[in-house]
């Protein structure tokens, strides 16, 4: 089978499309048929030598277990071992691989079935294999670290980007006033997901407009703790995605709980603990159609270095889509 070998963390250059034996299902896994994939984050901390810095403060977190990266996948069940019975040869199905050492950016994939779960009907392999971490990023961001409520003014920082257009939504879902900051070029996108207000960050800093807010989520922040400590009501909880610079993540994860904690106000950064649940439950709002992916530009698999490059550039709108199938 064809796929995307990285053999050297941080060196993209080496990273080639090459010929690897098909994988074989053991246990509890499931053999997938992959149609597509996605680029996240932690996937550009492999293969971009200027992000090491992080890589290392992460550890083990960003280790590959094969030297295929890709961890959204979308595809159709070839097989299943022994002890799977959620799923049969034929189903469709979209996941996450974080977990199991990635591997998405080939022809197949060998992952637990605890991983998977069964495609929304509704859309595409390719807007399927943008949701299952950027989808589930924000969910865990917004509900479990958040605890989001109706009626609650929400700040989404990063609001146009793969994470944020899926925090739009899911904020709404919850019942909340969603406010989004973006850039100029994306301020009509973040009005039709349905925001209530959006910020051109170019234009106004919401730090300093004497608005307060019950929740900030941020995406990939690039305010200080103390900017944004401003910006929330007394208790108002900050959650970081925690993908901006190593020294942002630092002042984030140390300086930010010290800070927050004299005012009675939380900080918190996510470590994504994606799961079967937290996929089923999105598949329920995609097929009720609260909730849409954004995809901003599809790469075949024999591009995903091009895909790594237009990706960093930090302009995407939504997801940047790897297409293995057509």
């Amino acid at each position: 089978m064809k796929a995307f070998v990285c053999r050297k963390n941080g060196r993209p250059i080496l990273a080639t499309l090459e010929d690897v034996p098909k994988p074989v299902p053991k246990e509890n896994e499931a053999l997938v048929e992959i149609f597509a994939s996605s680029v996240t984050y932690n996937n550009m901390l492999l293969v971009n030598s200027k992000l090491f810095p992080l890589r290392l403060l992460l550890g083990d977190a960003m280790k590959l277990n094969s030297a295929i990266p890709g961890d959204d996948i979308a595809g159709r069940i070839e097989a299943v071992g022994k002890g799977v019975t959620r799923f049969k040869p034929g189903d469709e199905v979209y996941g996450n691989l974080f977990s199991c050492g990635k591997g998405g950016y080939a022809e197949y994939a060998c992952a637990p079935a605890n991983v998977l779960a069964h495609k929304p009907d509704n859309i595409s392999f390719e807007e399927a294999a943008a949701v299952p971490e950027a989808a589930t990023v924000a969910l865990l961001g917004l509900r479990d670290n958040g605890r989001i409520q109706p009626g609650q003014k929400v700040l989404i920082y990063g609001a146009s980007g793969g994470i944020g257009t899926f925090a739009v939504q899911i904020a709404k879902v919850c019942g909340a006033e969603v406010t989004g900051v973006c850039s100029t070029r994306n301020v009509a996108m973040i009005n039709s997901l349905g925001a209530d207000h959006v910020i051109d960050y170019k234009k106004q800093d919401f730090t300093k407009s004497g608005q307060l807010y019950d929740l900030i989520f941020a995406v990939r922040n690039t305010r200080s703790v103390y900017a944004v400590k401003r910006a929330l009501n007394p208790k108002g909880i900050y959650v970081s995605a925690g993908s901006g610079s190593p020294m942002r993540l630092f002042q984030e994860m140390v300086i930010g709980p010290r800070i927050f904690q004299k005012e009675g106000k939380e900080i918190r950064v996510i470590y994504p603990k994606l799961n079967q649940e937290d996929l089923v439950f999105i598949k329920e709002l995609i097929e009720t159609g609260k909730v849409k992916p954004v995809i901003d530009k599809c790469f075949p698999l024999s591009e995903v270095n091009q895909a790594f490059r237009y990706y960093s550039k930090g302009h995407a709108q939504g997801r940047v889509v790897i297409t293995v199938k057509s």
